[in-house]
């Protein structure tokens, strides 16, 4: 079970990074894709704390998957609007 917790702890860290570099990168192409990389990275980084018992960095991922649900939400409601109105 540890080996699973850590692999998942190391991908998501690793989601994040990736994430960071798409954003980098400044092709609109690819901010969708850092945006659930951003969401399911703190998740698995959230796992991996939880596991641990490290209960800071645990709710700090928490929060950090709730600011890209609600971004991946906007991002969403926005598309919809811009639909009905063609």
């Amino acid at each position: 079970m540890k080996l699973v917790i850590d692999v998942l702890g190391w991908s998501g860290s690793g989601f994040l990074v990736l994430a960071y570099g798409l954003t980098i990168i400044e092709n609109k192409r690819y901010f969708d894709y850092a945006k659930y990389l951003n969401l399911f990275g703190a998740l698995l980084i959230a796992i991996n704390c939880y596991y641990y018992s490290a209960i800071p960095s645990f709710v700090s991922n928490i929060i950090w998957s709730v600011m890209a649900t609600l971004t991946l939400y906007r991002t969403k409601k926005k598309e919809r609007i811009l639909v009905s109105i063609k």
